[in-house]
């Protein structure tokens, strides 16, 4: 493949203001293009040049998957509520009766899924930490500030609730010494994960001054980036101005003893394949960085085993570790994307059955959910019962950790809390009551 044209070019992002001109080359009608706009009054809309010039297959959209992955559709949220906002922008309503309207709508979306401002949100010396999420005892994850955007957004984001302009439903802290005096506070914490929004959004410089801080906590074995960036704009390790600086701290943070987890989100195959992509890859791990790969299972984007056994076949060719399938979390446009959990781990087992052992480093389909992440590991019968197998890969309470349990079977569930104890249980194994604290086991009944 020659290299890529975008490849020196300057970042340039669109919104929404660009949304009609882009989707009327999607081939749509002024009213389709009017729900369009329409949804994302709602919901986020950002793309870049380099997605729009290099990934996009102009020719199928709106048909192509990185398309659907980047642009809202009309369809995605209930029809009643396009409607009603389409109607709005038909009669050029103020802007603040528009937002009041997308406001509402938002409102029933789950926008922060999992309890996670109330569940997760740690304290020190009595006051809560913004920013700062610590659902498992081992992992902390820190939302620095000026992290908190991505080089484009993705339809399904799970963190959509960050980038529509509500302070109120947005996690962001640029506290890191905050964050340091409670690590060290919290021995039983290993690792922290920067995330977003995305972390690499911030040049090298801000990027240093949360990281470097960390590296000072003996208690901390690694240091976790979660990232679209390789996809979305592979740029930023190979052209990007601060490029090599970045790739230098990244260098320092292994060479301090602690381990580099650069947790990349691969959504399609074809984000695989420019060159520069496989450049950025080859530069960021010769910096003795590990880049492990996620993404969740997705309806119109990336719902075969065919594409996914592709997606970790590269990866690992390519020499990253394939990590989690996700199944889509219960927020935002879920009913649009989600995939029912039978067809999900169908999915996941005939993808993981023709690769070879290097890639079934693989974990899913997982969902993470309120007591934790649950694992699908597959459907059975037992006693003439048909369920579905599962357990906890990391849980609230570490005592449900890989133990397994049981869920009748159902054909339509797309997430945990659709399901049914199995096998006459009248409770799940973490259907207990306990304090609501962080790394705290929650009440979280079945339906």
């Amino acid at each position: 493949m020659a290299p890529q044209a975008s490849a020196g070019r300057r970042f340039r992002a669109y919104t929404s203001k660009h949304l009609d001109e882009l989707t009327a080359r999607a081939g749509f009608g002024e009213e389709e293009r009017l729900a369009i706009r329409a949804v994302a009054t709602v919901l986020p809309f950002r793309v870049n040049s380099y997605v729009i010039d290099e990934l996009i297959d102009w020719d199928a959209a709106p048909d192509d998957p990185i398309y659907r992955l980047t642009f809202p559709q009309a369809d995605m949220l209930p029809e009643a509520d396009v409607a009603r906002i389409a109607d709005l922008l038909r009669k050029d309503a103020p802007r603040q009766e528009i937002n009041r309207v997308a406001s509402e709508v938002r409102a029933r979306l789950n926008p922060h899924p999992a309890g996670q401002l109330q569940l997760n949100l740690p304290k020190m010396d009595d006051e809560p930490m913004p920013g700062v999420q610590h659902k498992y005892p081992e992992t902390v994850l820190f939302f620095p500030k000026q992290g908190q955007t991505c080089h484009s957004y993705c339809t399904y984001c799970f963190r959509w609730a960050q980038f529509v302009g509500e302070p109120d439903l947005k996690m962001a802290s640029d506290e890191i010494d905050r964050l340091v005096a409670y690590l060290r506070q919290h021995p039983e914490v290993t690792g922290v994960l920067l995330t977003g929004g995305d972390p690499m959004i911030m040049g090298e410089a801000v990027l240093r001054r949360y990281i470097e801080p960390l590296l000072e906590v003996e208690t901390l074995e690694s240091i976790r980036i979660g990232t679209k960036a390789l996809a979305y704009w592979p740029q930023r390790f190979v052209t990007d101005p601060d490029a090599d600086d970045t790739l230098r701290l990244f260098e320092q943070v292994v060479n301090s003893g602690k381990n580099l987890a650069f947790m990349a989100h691969f959504s399609h195959p074809r984000e695989l394949e420019p060159d520069i992509v496989r450049e950025a890859v080859r530069r960021i791990r010769d910096t003795g960085a590990v880049i492990r790969t996620q993404a969740p299972l997705i309806r119109t984007i990336n719902d075969s085993s065919e594409t996914w056994a592709t997606m970790w076949r590269t990866q690992v060719r390519l020499g990253m570790i394939p990590y989690y399938m996700f199944v889509e979390r219960d927020t935002g446009p879920q009913d649009y994307f989600a995939v029912p959990l039978a067809q999900a781990y169908e999915i996941f087992r005939k993808a993981y059955n023709s690769v070879s052992g290097l890639a079934r480093t693989v974990r899913g389909p997982s969902m993470s959910a309120t007591p934790g992440k649950v694992c699908v590991d597959g459907i059975t019968e037992i006693n003439g019962e048909k369920v579905f197998m599962l357990h906890f890969i990391q849980a609230r309470n570490p005592e449900l950790v890989n133990r397994p349990f049981f869920a009748k079977y159902d054909e339509k569930a797309v997430w945990l809390f659709d399901l049914k104890p199995a096998l006459g249980a009248t409770r799940f194994p973490y259907e207990e009551e306990a304090p609501s604290e962080p790394g705290a086991l929650v009440d979280t009944p079945h339906p």
